[in-house]
């Protein structure tokens, strides 16, 4: 194995943005033995951003976000539109209250807050985009304007 795959986990093209294994730098990065770590809630927080993975696929009719978002209420969520053709979905998951006495062996949900924006191509009916929540998957359609064709106009060849 060379050390560029050895750096990035199985990847077997470091420029590939849609490779099956992603590395992930943080993975393994936040081990909480509890709740009383030393490790700052923005580290969380950050861990929380980072690990919400959103496919974004094209079909010919629209552009769909699919989130894998468990343990969320569609309240827990937001979905946004900005000027500039941006989506924006973003959200909360709060952490577990912590009873007296209970013993946290090990915490490997992520809580905190995540943010994802996505700049859409100028095809994009901003003004039409739906979003729906269903088995902890959060579904954002965003439809497509039609491709205009170029108009052909028979011209009569006069002889």
């Amino acid at each position: 194995m060379s050390l560029t795959s050895s750096l990035v986990g199985q990847r077997t093209n470091i420029f590939d943005p849609f490779s099956l294994d992603i590395w992930d730098p943080f993975h393994g990065f936040f081990p909480f033995a509890s709740t009383n770590s030393n490790v700052p809630n923005s580290a969380r927080e950050t861990s929380a951003f980072v690990n919400t993975r959103i496919d974004w696929k094209e079909t010919p009719e629209a552009h769909i976000f699919e989130a894998d978002l468990p343990g969320l209420k569609k309240d827990d969520v937001k979905v946004e539109v900005e000027e500039g053709r941006v989506l924006q979905i973003s959200g909360e998951r709060s952490r577990e209250e912590e009873e007296k006495n209970d013993k946290w062996h090990r915490i490997e949900r992520s809580s905190g807050k995540f943010q994802r924006r996505f700049r859409l191509p100028e095809n994009a009916k901003m003004d039409r985009v739906k979003a729906s929540m269903e088995n902890g998957v959060l579904t954002v359609t965003v439809p497509k304007e039609e491709e205009k064709k170029p108009e052909v106009k028979a011209i009569e060849i006069s002889g």
